[in-house]
């Protein structure tokens, strides 16, 4: 029976919902009158979504939500850029920096604050940060940090005492990464010991030159749904979220 642990965080990264600006926005009244019209169209990561929300949201919204998975925010960005305002998504759930990005670029849509009673139920400490001042165009949905996971079968915690030791020579070819640029490039910061949020090109160029030394180690880049290769055995360490840890850890417990 495999079990799963985490440690060793790089960060926070908060993962926020918005509505694209690209398609009008059906629900802004979730007390009018279902119609065959009423469905919203989702684009979010795949463990983001709880089993049943949505169709206790359509219970009681008779709104129909359609999920596509997002691989990457990325990924995400190429899509929407490419299908421009003929795209087929209403709410999608980028990571928080790409919140400021889509914005300067027109492609979020301005959140009606007096249609949003939830807004009064949220952490205040999570509102209005630099990225989207006001919460003009976002509000935050989960907050994750990404640590290294291992097989408690394979692997003791001691093993792994900094993000270096994903460097080792003995995890050729069996380490998976997150498939989030940013993610990648924190780890090879810490390991040389530089800031991760460094905007300096010759402490960015050292970190890839770095990171191109863990290349022969990695098995596979994930960030849709990255807990599920641990759990088929597929991978026994790597970077993951603190959630996906937990569920793999619920899958194998």
């Amino acid at each position: 029976m495999k079990k799963f642990a985490g440690l060793i965080t790089a960060g926070l990264v908060a993962a926020t919902l918005t509505a694209c600006n690209d398609k009008e926005n059906k629900t802004e009244n979730a007390n009018a009158p279902a119609t065959a019209n009423d469905t919203v169209y989702l684009y979010t990561w795949t463990e983001y979504v709880p089993d049943g929300l949505l169709d206790d949201f359509t219970k009681e919204t008779g709104i129909k939500v359609i999920v596509s998975s997002l691989e990457s925010n990325e990924t995400m960005y190429a899509k929407l850029k490419t299908q421009g305002e003929a795209g087929g998504y209403d709410v999608i759930a980028p990571s928080n920096y790409f919140v400021s990005k889509m914005a300067r670029e027109g492609m979020l849509k301005e959140l009606d604050h007096s249609k949003l009673p939830v807004i009064k139920e949220l952490d205040p400490n999570w509102l209005d940060k630099p990225y989207d001042k006001g919460n003009k165009y976002s509000l935050p949905q989960l907050l994750g940090a990404p640590g290294i996971a291992f097989n408690t079968n394979t692997y003791k915690g001691s093993y792994f005492t900094s993000w270096g030791d994903l460097w080792k020579p003995e995890f050729a070819n069996k380490v998976q990464l997150l498939d989030d640029a940013r993610e990648v490039f924190n780890i090879a910061l810490l390991k040389i010991g530089q800031d991760p949020n460094t905007q300096d090109p010759a402490i960015i160029k050292q970190a890839y030159e770095e990171l191109l030394k863990l290349r022969p180690n990695v098995l596979s880049f994930n960030s849709d749904n990255p807990a599920n290769s641990f759990i088929s055995g597929e991978v026994e360490v790597g970077q993951l979220w603190n959630g996906s840890v937990r569920i793999a850890k619920k899958e194998q417990a």
